[in-house]
């Protein structure tokens, strides 16, 4: 798997790199600002480049207009993003086109290097991961009532793991029951939710976007 990274904290970045690399990822480039980043990526078309939000020159939302660029002109190459502080926002911004090869993960996780790795290579192989902090603050907002309100907490415990992108056997593992039990929880999620394999896309991801977008 190749990668390039870039942010602009050389201390930070210096580091998931050699994380990477101890992991047997590839990285190809590295880059401290948007506009670099995105020559990087078109000169070594990468698996995934890896982005941190907020980069020079105004440390707003440079690395996600970079995001939204390769997702537009690179769908091919996947994202995933990093940011320090949780943004509802810049999550629907980031999933707006689509939830194939794209991941929100908090900065912290950088240290966590199995989350971080797994992170890498679920979004590389096409997956959605979204960091823990993030389903939780969109699982707890207060929202008017609708069909999230028919999920049974159990429904809701299952909801919010497999947001993290983790999949059915790991949920069972982490509640003590079948992975069985689990499919019928999902199922029972997408129906509850207006869920169907002809949406397209990761419904896991979309079920969660329905708590972000139902809000108030």
């Amino acid at each position: 798997m190749r990668v390039v990274i870039a942010d602009d904290s050389v201390l930070l970045r210096e580091g998931a790199v050699r994380i990477l690399q101890e992991a047997g990822v590839e990285v190809v480039g590295q880059a401290g600002d948007g506009e670099d980043l995105l020559r990087k990526v078109r000169a070594h078309r990468p698996d995934v480049a890896i982005i941190d939000i907020r980069m020079p020159p105004d440390h707003l939302d440079e690395g996600l207009r970079a995001a939204e660029t390769l997702r537009a002109e690179l769908p091919e190459i996947a994202v995933l993003v990093l940011s320090q502080y949780v943004e509802e926002s810049y999550v629907e911004r980031l999933l707006a086109a689509g939830t194939e090869g794209v991941g929100y993960l908090l900065k912290d996780r950088v240290a966590d290097i199995d989350r971080f790795v797994d992170g890498v290579r679920r979004v590389a192989e096409g997956g959605s991961v979204l960091d823990p902090e993030v389903v939780s603050q969109m699982l707890g907002r207060r929202r008017g009532r609708g069909p999230l309100d028919t999920l049974t907490p159990r429904e809701r415990d299952v909801l919010a793991t497999m947001a993290e992108g983790q999949t059915n056997r790991a949920i069972a593992g982490a509640m003590a029951v079948t992975e069985r039990a689990v499919e019928r929880h999902v199922t029972a999620i997408f129906e509850k939710l207006g869920l169907s394999a002809a949406d397209g896309g990761h419904r896991r991801v979309l079920a969660v976007l329905a708590y972000l977008r139902d809000s108030p």
